[in-house]
């Protein structure tokens, strides 16, 4: 396993699910970690669990005066920090059931619902990062890493905000990394690959048989190599945890696993002033 002493992590939407085991794990690698979560009880519970190695948190992620009040009590508590997980979320089982034939048009949704959805699944992940990075950069050496969705899940129309606050978070994700490019810092997206047996998922239907879902523990192989030492060489870069093979190496794993994130190879369509829009070769970046 790979061995994160001496190194100190924030893991937000750490109380349960997918933030919980990738805390867990990263505690089993030797590192100290925040929990984060909102709900104190859920908080307490993971903390007791997990035990050794981790402090609770409990602060609102898309609060500005929370998230430094985080990085304090990190501060204070380790004396350090190197890693931060944007993990916490809402999901789409607000607006539709397992089956989708309740499912709300995008139109019909609350607006108190869509600001909600914004907040913690996007802002969420800008105030956390924006908190953390002058001591990260300070320092050299950083590893962010933000849990988002595939883009299938971002445009599907039965989910509500769930989908567009996803696709925020994942274009935010991409202009990190380019931020931090050659910095010492680096930023990566980290999702599960399918439906994952959190509470997001409802065990009805076809997700009946938790069995068939993808385990929260599948964060945890790919997760140890982004945030180690040699995970400095990886930025700007998206992975299935669900396809990563502990039975081979983590440069193989890295290639079979990942993608750019935000998919730029989508791009590059704009017709700007300096093209020729017939036919010549568009240099821009700009998806208009």
């Amino acid at each position: 396993m790979t061995s994160l002493s001496g190194k100190t992590a924030i893991v937000t939407g750490a109380g349960r699910g997918l933030g919980k085991a990738m805390a867990q794990g990263m505690v089993d690698a030797g590192a100290n970690v925040v929990l984060v979560e909102l709900d104190r009880d859920v908080l307490d519970q993971a903390a007791a669990e997990i035990g050794k190695g981790c402090i609770a948190a409990a602060g609102d992620v898309s609060n500005p005066d929370d998230a430094k009040r985080i990085l304090a009590d990190c501060l204070a508590a380790f004396g350090g920090l190197h890693i931060l997980v944007n993990n916490a979320g809402l999901g789409p089982e607000r607006f539709r059931d397992t089956d989708r034939s309740n499912a709300k048009m995008i139109w019909e949704i609350d607006l108190a619902d869509w600001r909600l959805y914004l907040d913690v699944n996007t802002t969420g992940h800008f105030v956390m990062t924006q908190a953390v990075m002058p001591h990260l950069l300070s320092q050299d050496w950083g590893r962010i890493v933000n849990v988002t969705t595939s883009l299938d899940t971002m445009t599907n129309y039965t989910n509500g905000a769930y989908g567009p606050s996803k696709a925020g978070a994942e274009a935010l994700a991409t202009m990190i990394a380019g931020g931090v490019a050659g910095t010492g810092v680096t930023c990566n997206v980290l999702i599960p690959g399918g439906p994952a047996d959190t509470r997001m998922i409802s065990a009805t239907g076809v997700y009946e048989n938790r069995d068939k879902l993808i385990q929260p523990d599948v964060m945890v192989p790919p997760l140890l190599e982004l945030v180690s030492e040699e995970g400095g060489k990886i930025n700007n870069r998206r992975f299935r945890a669900a396809l990563w093979d502990t039975s081979i190496g983590a440069d193989e794993n890295l290639q079979n696993c990942g993608d750019p994130i935000a998919w730029p190879q989508l791009g590059g369509k704009a017709i700007r002033p300096d093209n020729d829009p017939r036919g010549n070769k568009n240099t821009g970046n700009e998806n208009g």
